[in-house]
């Protein structure tokens, strides 16, 4: 094929480590073409209009003062969310509890007398004191109680950041998370959808002049002598090659491995079939006449058999749902979420919990039920469990939810993965001899 253009970089994907990545090269300068199979930005994190309300596909909060809002600095875009207050709740038995203030000692004090010492942990986590590397967050927390109530607490916890149970989920991830990492402290919504966010940083990528391809597949990449130097990408136009400098990869370890075997090598596909663990959620999105309970930001339950978390969007931006509507996005973790499970068992389970925690979902409308999993699942690899950016291809590196730092995770964790892969091909460029542009 003959190549018609060509680029700096070229980015495989336009989910939150692929936005985050072009918007960085962009702003360095950089002669950027992202391109995406499906028609909407965001991937997993986008947004689509059903029967008049906003609805969210998968992730929905997004960070403040992270790597992900700095992105957006990065190109002069606003970041257009609205901050719940209080940000998070607790719901158990019955009672929200609002730990604002008092933190975990307030949050498990009223359950079980080994609060202090199930607290102390974090304390012990920030200086480096962590438990085995194979020890999950329900044996190192049996350690210290038996308490049903808190056990239920923490795996709807590891479930509502990571999508795991806490049986399967590293003590060390969650410590990490909660002890190291911002932890959700502050974050908020778009009124527009997440979508609304993604088609702002789009814009900011196209004015500094990168150029963005939907509903366009990447179908290989043709190597020589060991580098990436050009795509082969299909659109509604046919099949045609595209010359470039490096390549970053938002499609994941396992579809990126796809495209040239041969140049990642039998070694890289066993470490990826040992590493790789996928997890999955079920979205129930609905809506009610009644309002379901008073509280603004992300409410996380007790003990439920499935669903770990809940969020009134309209409480913060009611204009996503036609007026007289509350709109709700509930999440449950299926068990086991990181190997098969009986999909329609694990949707009763959660619309079980709902009916119980909410009598008024009995009228609710319900918008869409969404179960990630397999190759669109709710983490690509679940924390504990990623892949290196780095890639045996040297001008080649992921981004994602497949690859972010040890314990990390949502929005943020992928935006961090988008700022080191931009300047790591930034960084290549630099020693590298320009890519032709063809005519």
């Amino acid at each position: 094929m003959d190549t018609k253009e060509s680029y700096d970089v070229v980015v495989i994907g336009a989910g939150a480590g692929g936005m985050a990545a072009s918007a960085r090269l962009a702003a360095a300068g950089r002669r950027v073409l992202m391109v995406d199979d499906h028609d909407r930005l965001g991937g997993r994190a986008s947004s689509e209009q059903i029967d008049g309300f906003t609805v969210n596909l998968g992730a929905i909060a997004i960070e403040r003062g992270s790597t992900f809002e700095e992105t957006f600095e990065a190109l002069g875009v606003p970041l257009d969310i609205r901050e719940p207050n209080p940000a998070t709740m607790f719901r158990i038995d019955g009672k929200m509890i609002n730990v604002s203030k008092g933190g975990w000692g307030m949050l498990l004090g009223g359950i079980t007398k080994k609060a202090a010492k199930i607290g102390a942990t974090f304390a012990d986590a920030r200086r480096g004191d962590m438990p085995e590397a194979r020890l999950s967050t329900g044996e190192w927390l049996s350690g210290y109680t038996k308490n049903k109530t808190v056990h239920a607490l923490f795996r709807n916890l590891s479930a509502a950041i990571f999508a795991a149970n806490a049986d399967e989920l590293p003590a060390r991830a969650f410590l990490t998370y909660f002890g190291t990492k911002g932890a959700f402290k502050r974050f908020g919504f778009c009124p527009r959808g997440t979508v609304g966010l993604w088609n702002d940083l789009g814009d900011g990528i196209r004015r500094a002049g990168g150029v963005i391809r939907l509903s366009t597949r990447v179908t290989s990449l043709e190597m020589d002598n060991g580098k990436v130097v050009a795509v082969e990408v299909t659109d509604a136009d046919g099949t045609h090659r595209v010359g470039t400098g490096a390549v970053i990869s938002n499609a994941g370890p396992r579809a990126t491995y796809a495209l040239t075997p041969d140049a990642f090598g039998e070694e890289y596909r066993r470490t990826m079939d040992e590493t790789i663990r996928p997890a999955a959620n079920i979205v129930v999105n609905f809506a009610t006449r009644e309002r379901l309970y008073d509280a603004p930001g992300l409410v996380t339950f007790g003990r439920t058999r499935r669903l770990c978390n809940i969020g009134e969007l309209t409480a913060t931006c009611p204009e996503m749902a036609p007026e007289g509507w509350h709109l709700y996005v509930a999440y449950a973790v299926p068990k086991p979420a990181i190997h098969d499970f009986d999909e329609e068992a694990e949707i009763e389970a959660a619309l079980a919990d709902l009916k119980d925690e909410f009598p008024g979902f009995a009228d609710a409308k319900i918008l869409s039920i969404r179960v990630m999993r397999d190759d669109w699942p709710a983490q690509r690899s679940c924390a504990g469990y990623d892949m290196t950016q780095e890639t045996p291809i040297p001008n080649l590196w992921h981004v994602g939810d497949a690859v972010k730092d040890y314990g990390d995770g949502g929005t943020q964790a992928c935006a961090l993965t988008g700022q080191r892969a931009a300047d790591w091909a930034d960084s290549w460029l630099e020693n590298a001899p320009p890519v032709p542009v063809e005519v």
